[in-house]
């Protein structure tokens, strides 16, 4: 049974929404005057971790009663969020927090290609409904979408370990959201020229 529609708008805060809490957490974050550089972004770290943890199962929570349906996406993304945030937490080491879209981005990978060793897209079984392709289209769809996460996945690497917190931060909230919406949009000639004009779907 598919979930019920909400806004696009709504729709939109509860995916970004969460995001830009954290980052807000993360420049208002009460951090007392005078303290070291790296002492200073890790107390940030650890303020907005605990605010962005409640905040995306908040938004996980409203969106269940909205639609009566979790993407499971989202429920993967949320799993790890806790998880790696809780350690962040407990252990006060921001290496977790920071290599969560590490993990995530390849934990996306590696499900997508497990399916298309077999010979299947597992996007098409997440996105059918909202856009419809032959399935020739959904398997260069899915195998792009492995690259780019495995592309995403090393910058997200490179860019916390080389260029520092301040830097991630800005990074994790405005690049990777507006690299995949780019990547997404990009895709748009493969869905038209692949797309199912009578609305049924090949190998269904």
């Amino acid at each position: 049974m598919s979930g019920k529609k909400i806004h696009p708008l709504l729709k939109l805060v509860l995916e970004v929404g969460p995001i830009a809490v954290f980052f807000l957490a993360y420049r208002l974050a009460p951090v007392a005057e005078g303290l070291p550089l790296e002492e200073r972004q890790l107390e940030q770290i650890l303020f907005s971790t605990m605010v962005f943890i409640p905040t995306i199962l908040v938004a996980l929570a409203a969106s269940w009663l909205l639609t009566r349906h979790l993407p499971k996406m989202a429920v993967i993304t949320a799993v790890v969020v806790v998880i790696f945030g809780g350690l962040t937490l407990i252990l006060r080491d921001d290496t977790f927090v920071k290599m969560k879209p590490t993990i995530l981005y390849c934990l996306f990978a590696g499900i997508l290609g497990f399916g298309l060793l077999r010979g299947q897209s597992y996007l098409k079984y997440l996105m059918d409904e909202l856009i419809p392709m032959r399935d020739e289209g959904w398997m260069k769809f899915t195998t792009r979408f492995v690259v780019f996460y495995l592309a995403l996945a090393a910058l997200n690497e490179l860019v916390w370990r080389v260029y520092g917190t301040d830097a991630w931060v800005n990074f994790r909230t405005f690049v990777l959201p507006l690299a995949n919406f780019g990547f997404v949009m990009a895709q748009v000639p493969l869905f038209q020229r692949y797309a199912v004009s009578d609305g049924s779907n090949s190998g269904a």
